[in-house]
């Protein structure tokens, strides 16, 4: 590594050390290689910053989110808890089983962990503290659980690495599939666990045919979305954008003449919303151009290539040391930026081992997902602290044995490919 290589390193380091946001990190340290270095011009830099986020497929973000947050403030969260509890039943531990089993179904509508644990945390924490469980714990299941957001289609950061990729967002989709199935599995089988180790309470009142009727009719509006997203882009009918664009339509009318329950004031709070959480993730991936500018000069990629291939020989070793080194990354960088730095870096290396490119994204995307619930960056976490009312530090024991167990959900997908691949293969994606 040259001196200007190893002044990099330090600065891009020392930012992110002081709190400097990473999409400024991103783009201003390696702008000040760029021009002090390499001499480029501010014209070549800005185009390049357009240029990262000048993709059809990136308008998907936006309305997926703001499809999310319409759903929100329709109040169809309820519906979902009281579907998740009826098709739980009456077992030891059910409402930890219901925060996993409703964290499914909201994953078809939101595509990320943070509103999935805001609006399930919001109603099944204090639920669960009433009914007897502590706060940790209600608090690490809600938190574990709602990784299942970006990894159950549609998903936000599935679009983003398609946008870096060029990867089929329904072939990425349909791969997400059984390995958030396997996530979900993980937990509700820990779950079990702690239930009937610590005794926790269960439901023993009946739910009448009639009522168990109308929950069902009315959480069907909810399933609807993603069947609608899913079936559309399977079918050809529309392409994920259009997709997008489609549930934010389908959740206006529900809120609107349905649920009767989405103001104006709602509304814009919604629009709002999105555009600050899209717009963040958009500075990410512009800003992320120009660091991408340095490691292509400098031939990054192809240095790190041939130092992995010297000292790993074998795929399954490799598989191993990233998985490593995507939960590291995890717990201390946001999941959209490690997708854009690392992606360049090391698709090119697991192409040569012969791994294929959408197993490598899945292993990638799913591990990364869980670094939102450890610390010290989990934003998981910070989201769900205010709502159990217990300190960071309390509640870090009582999540870390379901990280442990998403992570044995990582290795299962990690080697045995089939996993990921079986329904794109299926569905015609690859």
């Amino acid at each position: 590594m040259n001196t200007q290589m190893l002044l990099l390193v330090v600065l891009f380091v020392v930012t992110l050390c002081i709190g400097v946001p990473i999409a400024f990190v991103l783009g201003l340290v390696p702008m000040i290689y760029l021009i002090a270095f390499q001499g480029t011009k501010l014209i070549a830099i800005a185009s390049r910053l357009y240029g990262g986020i000048d993709n059809y497929v990136l308008l998907a973000l936006p309305f997926f989110v703001l499809a999310g947050n319409i759903m929100n403030y329709t109040g169809i969260t309820k519906d979902l808890v009281n579907f998740a509890r009826l098709l739980v039943g009456r077992v030891r531990g059910a409402l930890a089983q219901v925060n996993i089993v409703v964290s499914i179904v909201f994953a078809g509508l939101t595509g990320a962990a943070v509103a999935d644990t805001a609006a399930i945390g919001s109603i099944l924490i204090p639920a669960m503290i009433e009914e007897g469980y502590s706060p940790e714990y209600s608090a690490a299941v809600t938190t574990t659980s709602s990784v299942l957001g970006p990894i159950i289609p549609p998903s936000i950061i599935m679009v983003i690495y398609a946008s870096v990729t060029g990867e089929s967002v329904g072939a990425l989709f349909m791969g997400g599939f059984i390995p958030g199935l396997l996530v979900a599995a993980s937990l509700m089988v820990l779950a079990a666990y702690y239930a009937r180790k610590y005794n926790h309470p269960k439901r023993t009142e009946r739910i009448p045919p009639a009522e168990a009727l109308r929950i069902i009719r009315r959480s069907v509006i909810a399933i609807l979305v993603p069947v609608i997203i899913i079936g559309g882009i399977m079918s050809g009918m529309f392409t994920p954008t259009e997709a997008a664009s489609i549930a934010c339509l389908y959740a206006f009318l529900v809120g609107i003449f349905y649920y009767k329950t989405l103001t104006v004031k709602a509304l814009v709070d919604s629009l709002i919303n999105a555009g600050i959480v899209a717009s963040t993730i958009l500075l990410i991936i512009s800003t992320s151009q120009v660091f991408s500018m340095v490691l292509t000069l400098e031939k990054i990629p192809e240095h790190v290539a041939v130092i992995m291939t010297a000292v790993i020989n074998n795929k399954y070793v490799f598989l191993f040391v990233i998985n490593v080194l995507f939960f590291f990354m995890g717990m201390v960088m946001e999941t959209a930026a490690s997708v854009i730095m690392l992606t360049p870096i090391l698709l090119p290396i697991a192409l040569r081992f012969g791994i294929h490119p959408l197993h490598f994204a899945l292993v990638m995307l799913v591990n990364l997902n869980i670094g939102l619930t450890t610390p010290p960056v989990g934003v998981c976490l910070f989201t769900a602290v205010p709502i159990a009312k217990v300190p960071m530090e309390r509640m870090i024991p009582h999540v870390m044995p379901f990280v442990a167990a998403e992570m044995i959900a990582v290795f299962l997908i990690t080697y045995i490919p089939d996993l990921v691949l079986v329904v794109p293969r299926l569905t015609g994606f690859i």
